[in-house]
Order: C-alpha cells, then structure tokens, then sequence
C-alpha cells in the first residue's frame, strides 16, 4: 500500500496534477479541438486528390495520395493526445512515442510527393506534424511564420511546375489550405491553451478563497477564544490570591471565572452556527420538501440573489415558521416566498390552517418577533377567511441599495 507523505498533502496538488485533472473537465471541448484540426488535415488531403483528379493525373497516384494522406492524419491523433497530456514536460520528454507518427509523415511525404510529383505534398504531412509537438510559446509562433513562408514558396514552385501545364486547375485552393494549415491548427491548439489557463486560474482563485475564509475562521476563533482564556486566568489567578484572605471575593472570582468559560462556549457554539448556516435557497427547498412529506401541496418562489439575503435573521424565521405549520397541520396547501425589491427583502408563509392562529401569541411568533425587531424589519400576521399568512419585511443593507 502506497504511503501517503504527509508534506506533500498540506501543499495540496501540483500545478502539473492540477492542469492534467482540468483537461478532463473539458473533455467536449478538447475533443471538438481534435475535430477541427483532423477536419483542416482531411480537407486538404481532398484538395490534392481533386486537384490531382482535374490535372489528369493516373488514378493510382490519386488513390496512393489520399490513402497516404488519411494515414499521415490518423498518425496525428497521437501527437494531439500527448499535446493534451503534456504537463510541463519538454518537447521530447516522451520522444519514443513521437517518433512513429513523425516517422509516418515523413514516409508518406515522400512516397506520395514522388508518386504526384507535387512537392507540397511531400512537404506538409512532416511539417504539420512537427508543428503539433509542445513547442515553447516563443519557438511555436517563429516555427509557425517559418513554415508558412516555406509553405507559400513551395506551392508557388508547384504552380511554376507541376501545374503550370495544366491552367484550369484550382490550384490556387490547394495553395491555401495547405499553405495556411498549421496557421489554423495552431491557432485551434492555442485556444485549448487559453481555455485550460482560465480554467486553472478559476482552481487557483477557488484555493485562494477558501485559504482566505481558513484565516478568517482561524482569526475568529483565536480573537473569540483568546480573550476569555485570558479573562478566565486573571479571574483564577486572582481567586487563588484571595482564597486566604478573603474567601468569599475569592468564590466570587471562581463564579466570574465559570459565567466567562459559559460565555466563551456560547461564543463557539454561535461562531460554529454562523459558518454551518445552510444558504436560504436549500432552506427554502428543505421547508417545502418537509411540508410536502406532511401531505401539503407546497408552492414556492424565490427570486433571484436569493443568497445575497440576511441568512442569520431568515434561515431561523423559515425553520420556525415551517415548524409551525408542521406542528398544528391540518391544512392542504403552503405557499413560501422570498422575493426583493427596492425596499429590501421579503419572506411570507402561507397556509389553510385554521389552527396556526392559536400560536399567535405563542413563544415561537415571539421568538420570530424579536429577530425581526432586532433586524429593523417588520411583521406582518394575518389570519382571516381559514388562511393564515406571515410576512416579514427586512431592509436591504446601505451596500445593497
């Protein structure tokens, strides 16, 4: 069984782990990067074999062309692959598995160059190929201007030579798709570049957040518990000073000392509630989901940045108010909404049950009373006509106006 350092956990992924599980979260669009490029590869495989076929050229050396021509494309599969899988290797850090498929583009250059006469057909299966290797982004982009320039000037020889017989040759598409084929190749490979640096810059800003709220936490916890650790010794240790002298301002201590440690456990015990607070969506969808399993037909509507919404007053007032219905039940609909407007945030529960009144002045619409006050809001009950609704109004904070 493989050990686990421990080092290496507390750093988290490497940057080359990371970039590899990145690319296969955007399998599609790394797969519609392979298409593109085979698709260019095809096309002009089909222009030399049609500009072959107008030039009259013998049908054994348009059909040696373009079965050559699918081979040196199937032969660029593997180098797209290991481009995909590359990390931050060099360019032939896995040089074994990259001398087949240049060993076939060479091959196939040859034979069919010299079969179609044509030198561009010789020429570009090796060069596309070596230009689909993982160059430095420097060395790529002069590869790219040297190899188009080199291209131009060998279908600009074929034009004067191979085809200068024959006029009514489109010989002029021919020149363009392959002259301009690793221009757009290595365009289409630089776009997956972008895709997977924007992709690992998101992870990278993912980490820095949660490091970020880590130290938050850690600083509320060290300020919270920090202080009344310290309050609780200088009370023990001034209680030890009088337990000789003055017993009873000594017990006094001793109970200041066990009322701070209550404080400092109630300060955890909130500090933790404030970090595990379920966003008011999923609460919204828990409330309907629990009066649904009662037997109630549960509507909803929650309006957009529900999220951005005071969950420290809210998340307690949907729990309470669902509890509610729950415990009288008796009714056969719900309605739960928290909507925004100008004014600020609005939450209103609805039901058919008559009994809900009877908790008007109960401890729970108390409670819910006093966190609304707290929040500067206000409460709105009705009960009328079998229908039982509450509102509560919050006003939206001086940042969200």
């Amino acid at each position: 069984m493989a050990r686990l350092d421990p080092a290496a956990a507390r750093r988290g992924p490497s940057p080359e782990t990371t970039r590899l599980r990145l690319s296969r979260n955007v399998t599609a669009t790394w797969w519609y990067t392979v298409s593109a490029v085979i698709f260019l590869e095809v096309m002009v495989v089909l222009t030399w074999a049609a500009a072959l076929i107008e030039a009259g050229r013998p049908s054994t050396a348009v059909l040696t062309v373009v079965a050559g021509g699918l081979a040196w494309v199937a032969s660029t599969v593997p180098l797209l692959l290991f481009y995909r899988h590359r990390g931050d290797e060099g360019t032939w850090a896995r040089w074994q598995r990259l001398l087949l498929p240049l060993a076939i583009a060479a091959l196939v250059g040859a034979v069919c160059g010299a079969i179609s006469g044509v030198w561009i057909v010789g020429v570009l299966p090796l060069v596309q190929s070596m230009l689909l290797l993982n160059w430095p982004a420097g060395l790529r982009l002069r590869m790219v201007v040297a190899a188009t320039l080199l291209l131009g000037a060998v279908c600009f020889i074929d034009a004067r030579s191979a085809f200068a017989a024959d006029p009514d040759v489109n010989w002029w598409l021919v020149a363009f798709f392959s002259t301009f084929l690793p221009v757009m190749s290595v365009l289409s490979l630089w776009w997956w570049d972008v895709l997977i640096t924007l992709d690992l810059a998101r992870a990278s800003e993912a980490r820095l957040a949660a490091t970020q709220e880590r130290l938050r936490v850690a600083t509320d916890v060290h300020d919270l518990q920090g202080h009344h650790l310290q309050v609780i010794a200088l009370q023990l240790e001034l209680a030890e000073r009088l337990m000789a002298n003055d017993p009873d301002a000594a017990l006094e201590q001793l109970r200041a000392a066990r009322g701070s440690v209550d404080e400092a456990r109630q300060g955890t015990r909130d500090l933790a509630t404030r970090f595990r607070s379920v966003p008011l969506v999923d609460e919204i969808a828990n409330a309907a989901d629990l009066l649904a399993a009662a037997g109630l037909s549960v509507s909803t509507s929650v309006g957009e940045k529900a999220d951005t919404a005071p969950a420290a007053v809210l998340g307690p007032i949907i729990r309470e108010t669902t509890t509610n219905v729950l415990r009288h039940g008796g009714g056969g609909w719900a309605r739960l909404a928290l909507t925004r407007d100008a004014a600020g945030w609005h939450y209103r529960i609805e039901n058919d049950a008559d009994a809900v009144a009877r908790d008007v002045d109960g401890a729970g619409l108390d409670g819910i009373a006093r966190r609304v006050d707290d929040a500067n809001g206000n409460l709105d009950i009705v009960h009328e006509d079998g229908e039982f609704s509450l509102a509560v109004h919050l006003p939206a904070a001086e940042r969200d106006r």
